[in-house]
């Protein structure tokens, strides 16, 4: 999921940069590989410097029950940072989002997302891509401007304030935007300059951030040698080098094999428990949801769950129980009329929910009908952040990214037919 616009209006003289990434100087724009140009408008990666630090925070508390069909019945979707979690008991929220809505022509994609972050807080918007998070990221970094609603954003409008806004903020693109011919001590160094970094604070913070992601020893290399989990890394390190209050990770691990996930991971931990930072990131990686303090499931632009990762798996209350036959069809229909069971086609096979799911299976292969399509294979899961998905959208995420990308290739042959006649 890429950045999907650029800002909608000129930077002013403060001089915007891009958040953690490309940066502008105070006259001019930056290139997506990090060179400053002499004159006019920032990309749509634009911040300034930041001022300050946040106190960590705890977790959200449960807000759902489960109904007998397992469908997760929430009982507050108002997403509020809860009071325990906020620092000093009652410090305001690093992020506030209030009916935030972006259209583009008649398509809404973002359709009136409220929502708090707590100083402190890792936030994860989880949703398959399309959903809305590359938008929603951009609003709050003032990359887009809002069609309606209002964000704040280390208590600044996004709007109105869109300078102190980027001062406060660092962003780790999804693409990569470092530098390639420069080595990785220069494209901090550029970074530094660009956001105003005191000089006698610029080689110890340097140090700091680059030995928190294991590249100390690779200062001087060119980062045109590095692989892709060392360029993100980087891209990590240099979005700290201002020290941030609030650091956006826009698909931090997209593209990278599972071991470097996991690495990436370890560094995001370890920058929560020395930074003292807000992180706000997305994905589409159920696992990586889990780290989070607490997660808003998007869907369609809009914001169908939004707790903690366990209590949202508690809200299902029930085990996932997968069903594999020569007519997925007709089994769903034969567990409807023999088990009362609302059954679903999930990644090409059957599921259902159901409260004990081991002592279910027995019970299913003795009443099964032998009219009914034989019984190849059966497994029963604990709930997951996949079963919490599919309990408020009816899909999981792989078949709704699946869905969504029919869509786009069916709009694109329409486009070209139209273009044919």
């Amino acid at each position: 999921m890429a950045v999907e616009e650029t800002h909608d209006g000129p930077a002013t003289p403060a001089g915007p940069a891009t958040p953690g990434g490309a940066t502008a100087a105070p006259d001019g724009p930056a290139t997506p590989t990090g060179t400053a140009t002499p004159t006019g408008t920032a990309t749509p990666t634009g911040t300034a410097t930041p001022t300050g630090t946040a106190t960590p925070t705890g977790m959200a508390t449960p807000t759902g029950t489960a109904t007998p069909t397992g469908t997760a019945t929430p009982t507050d979707t108002s997403g509020a940072a809860p009071p325990s979690s906020r620092a000093g008991g009652g410090a305001a929220p690093a992020i506030e989002v209030r009916e935030l809505v972006k259209s583009f022509g008649e398509v809404r994609a973002v359709r009136g997302v409220s929502f708090e972050v707590a100083i402190g807080e890792v936030f994860g918007f989880l949703g398959p891509n399309g959903a809305g998070k590359t938008t929603t990221i951009n609003m709050l970094c003032t990359l887009t401007r809002p069609s309606a609603g209002e964000a704040l954003v280390a208590g600044h409008d996004v709007v109105r304030e869109r300078d102190d806004v980027r001062r406060n903020i660092g962003l780790v693109f999804q693409d990569p935007t470092v530098d390639g011919y420069l080595t990785a001590a220069q494209n901090l160094q550029l970074h530094a300059e660009l956001y105003g970094v005191r000089s006698d604070l610029v080689r110890p913070r340097m140090r700091q951030v680059l030995e928190m992601v294991g590249l100390w020893e690779r200062r001087g290399t060119a980062v045109s040698t590095f692989s892709g989990g060392m360029r993100r890394r980087l891209e990590i390190a240099r979005g700290l080098m201002h020290s941030p209050r609030v650091l956006f990770l826009d698909e931090p691990t997209i593209g990278l094999d599972p071991q470097t996930r996991r690495s990436i991971w370890s560094y995001i931990r370890e920058l929560k428990e020395q930074e003292e930072i807000t992180i706000f990131m997305t994905t589409h990686y159920m696992d990586e949801a889990e780290w989070c303090d607490r997660i808003a499931i998007m869907d369609h632009g809009e914001i169908v769950a939004l707790d903690s990762p366990e209590a949202l798996k508690a809200s299902v209350g029930t085990d996932r129980v997968t069903i594999q036959t020569d007519d997925n069809e007709a089994a769903i229909a034969a567990l409807r009329s023999q088990f009362g069971l609302d059954a679903k086609l999930s990644e090409g096979a059957v599921t259902i929910a159901v409260a004990g799911g081991a002592q279910f299976v027995p019970h299913l292969f003795d009443e099964w009908d032998p009219s009914h399509p034989p019984i190849r294979g059966v497994s029963v899961s604990r709930p997951t952040l996949d079963d919490v998905f599919m309990s408020y959208t009816g899909t999981t995420i792989r078949d709704a990214e699946e869905d969504q990308s029919r869509h786009r290739n069916r709009v694109m042959m329409q486009m070209m037919g139209g273009g044919r006649r």
